[in-house]
């Protein structure tokens, strides 16, 4: 389904692997290095479903900062890789929203805030588990080939209908 800002998709349920981080927003240039050390590993994955795709999986899981997952989807038969973990992404609906090159990423994000409030659709939050943000869990598709100055990527956030 079309929306003003990006459309409504729905993905099935993937597992991929990767590298995982963990840390504060003041550590966040750290992350670029684990991003790129992901990507120089991806040939190590034998049963990569998309090489030229990485995806980067965030989750706002700490006052301070966020986990992220830098991997790429991966076959059932792939072996989990030395320094690797695992993550199955369960089947969800999200808002899709194409991050367009030369724009500023915290641009396009502040209108999916907005988006938000105006929509008939809330970001997902998982039973049980604190988040500290408004958009809780951040997954992003970058090409491999990207300019790391200046990406383009999609965003998907996970959403529930409000009811």
């Amino acid at each position: 389904m079309k929306t003003l800002l990006g459309e409504i998709v729905n993905i099935p349920s993937y597992r991929a692997m990767g590298v995982k981080w963990e840390g504060s927003y003041a550590e966040v240039p750290k992350l670029k290095e684990v991003i790129l050390h992901m990507s120089d590993r991806v040939n190590e994955l034998l049963y990569v479903k998309n090489p030229k795709t990485q995806l980067g999986l965030s989750y706002h899981l700490r006052s301070d900062g966020f986990v992220h997952y830098s991997v790429f989807e991966v076959d059932d038969q792939q072996e989990l890789q030395p320094e690797m973990v695992e993550i199955i992404v369960p089947e969800m609906t999200y808002l899709k929203v194409t991050h367009p090159k030369g724009k500023d990423i915290g641009a396009t994000y502040t209108e999916i805030y907005q988006w938000f409030k105006e929509c008939d659709y809330r970001p997902l939050k998982e039973k049980g588990i604190e988040y500290y943000d408004d958009l809780p869990i951040k997954h992003e598709r970058y090409p491999i080939e990207r300019d790391l100055e200046d990406p383009h990527f999609e965003i998907f956030i996970p959403v529930l209908h409000k009811s």
